[in-house]
């Protein structure tokens, strides 16, 4: 008997007995479908995140920062180095590390207010202080009017750029390019004083592409407002402090490296060691805590396809062992007949294989549309996304199909020896 008989035989078989064989793949059908929808909803989960990632300023950004607190004997105390970062430490890095390709320096503060030309709008802002590479080191395109420039900087203009949520806030979606905003921002006192508010005016000269709010902070990345940094400093911070640097790798993949070396160049210039600074990189920020959710889950949804399939494999052999047993005059007959060995065991084992992988199949098919009923379910029901994407992981369909053979095959040993070790004489005496 060659290998397209065998075959054929074990599919006569199995489809004289339709009902029976599918119950008896079920196991592996539920298997391999639970751990293929699953996947695919986790990898969708991550696609969001690494488009997040991109958002926030792309796969190839990270950030370094000096720590306002650092750990020493279980406890939190203060950072206690007198280096702060200046200006001149992005040319720095830049010139160091041959994986940056540029470097944004920034000054944060909070709380503070924006109120339109007329007068009539006042809300809380951030104020971001940025040097001009800030567009291309975040990946954050303009929309209207243009970024800040070198000259703005050398020069501390008063000019800023808006997040586009202020384009339809603070101007009714009239062109705002030219005119002017008021900035507030109050100032801490001494101890025992109040402190004094700072209110100046600032004309608009650009508005950034509309980027949304982050899934994973819940923050509006449209909301922002950015100023030249030497401008913050002096006119609302009062010191040359930079609170941390927006870094861009040459190329994602250099991205660890580039870490390594900026952190490098900043303990060395600055005669600290690496406890009083941070680094942020921006994928692992966003996508870090889901991966290892996925691993648990992952580890989780093999371990009961693992069970599933070994339940399947016990049916799988079952089956195979009464068929054995009903044919068993069969067997005896072929074998008089001049059938071999090898043929009655390759015909039994291509039985229990051809089984389990058709469970594998349809449990790949049945996972498919489990997956994208889900993501389409997920796309109604969570709002912070306009689509949960759907991705289905090819890998691990060919895995479960191959494993689904495998099971087949190891569970179809048995039977295939039992029935070709089955004597003619002994078979054709079977009633």
């Amino acid at each position: 008997m060659n290998l397209i008989e065998g075959f054929w035989a074990a599919m006569v078989a199995i489809a004289a007995n339709k009902l029976r064989s599918l119950l008896t793949v079920l196991g592996i059908v539920i298997g391999v479908s639970a751990v293929l929808g699953m996947i695919a909803i986790g990898d969708g989960a991550k696609t969001i995140l690494i488009n997040e990632a991109i958002r926030f300023g792309g796969v190839d950004n990270f950030s370094i920062y000096r720590k306002g607190w650092i750990r020493k004997s279980d406890r939190w105390v203060p950072n206690p180095s007198s280096h702060y970062f200046k200006l001149e430490d992005a040319t720095m890095i830049e010139a160091g590390s041959p994986s940056v390709e540029n470097v944004t320096s920034c000054a944060l503060r909070h709380n503070g207010r924006v109120q339109s030309p007329n007068g009539s709008e006042l809300r809380g802002v951030s104020f971001h202080g940025i040097t001009p590479l800030y567009p291309f080191t975040r990946d954050v395109p303009i929309a209207m009017g243009r970024f800040l420039t070198d000259e703005d900087v050398a020069k501390r203009s008063r000019v800023t750029v808006l997040g586009w949520d202020f384009v339809e806030e603070l101007f009714q979606n009239e062109d705002p390019i030219g005119k002017e905003v008021r900035l507030t921002m109050g100032q801490r006192g001494q101890m025992g004083q109040r402190g004094h508010t700072i209110s100046e005016r600032f004309a608009v000269v650009g508005i950034l592409s509309s980027k949304g709010v982050s899934m994973r902070q819940g923050w509006n990345l449209d909301d922002d407002l950015y100023l030249p940094v030497t401008t913050l400093q002096d006119r609302f911070i009062g010191n040359n402090h930079i609170d941390y640097f927006s870094i861009k790798a040459v190329t994602p993949e250099k991205v660890q490296q580039a870490s390594k070396e900026v952190m490098e160049i900043i303990t060395k210039h600055h005669n600290g060691q690496e406890e009083y600074y941070g680094t942020s990189i921006t994928a692992d920020f966003a996508t870090g805590p889901l991966d290892k959710i996925r691993v648990v889950l992952q580890i989780s949804l093999t371990s009961i396809a693992f069970i599933s399939l070994v339940v399947g494999g016990i049916g799988i052999m079952n089956m195979v062992l009464v068929s054995v047993n009903e044919r068993t005059r069969e067997i005896g007959l072929r074998k008089a007949l001049g059938a071999k060995k090898r043929d009655i065991f390759f015909q039994f084992l291509a039985e229990s294989t051809l089984m389990s992988s058709v469970g594998g199949a349809i449990g790949i098919i049945l996972g498919f549309f489990m997956a994208y009923g889900i993501s389409i379910g997920l796309s109604h029901f969570i709002t912070l996304v306009d689509e949960w994407p759907m991705v289905f992981p090819i890998k691990w369909a060919v895995i479960s199909i191959l494993f689904s053979a495998s099971i087949g095959i190891g569970f179809g040993l048995y039977p295939a020896i039992r029935a070709s070790s089955l004597q003619p004489v002994e078979a054709l005496r079977i009633e």
